[in-house]
């Protein structure tokens, strides 16, 4: 379950990277099935392989911040709609 707290530093997180990168949506915040005190931001893979990875990297050292200051592993995960998976 995810808390006030955290809640509060994911918005402030998705909205630092949409800045960046604007084209972005948010998909959903799950709890990772590997650990339920982790979570995952899951949006949408922007366009392109090299933007992906940018921000991947720009995600991870914010996230890595939060991790620092908080204490709390969120992780950013670009993933395909289910619209978009249930097309192919």
């Amino acid at each position: 379950m995810v808390t006030v707290q955290q809640k509060g530093l994911i918005d402030r997180l998705f909205e630092v990277i949409k800045e960046k990168f604007s084209e972005i949506e948010l998909i959903s915040i799950t709890e990772s099935p590997e650990d339920p005190d982790d979570v995952w931001v899951n949006v949408t893979i922007p366009e392109g392989e090299e933007r992906e990875m940018e921000l991947v990297e720009f995600a991870s050292e914010k996230a890595t911040d939060i991790l620092l200051d908080y204490g709390y592993h969120i992780s950013i995960m670009p993933t395909m709609p289910i619209q978009t998976l249930e097309a192919v």
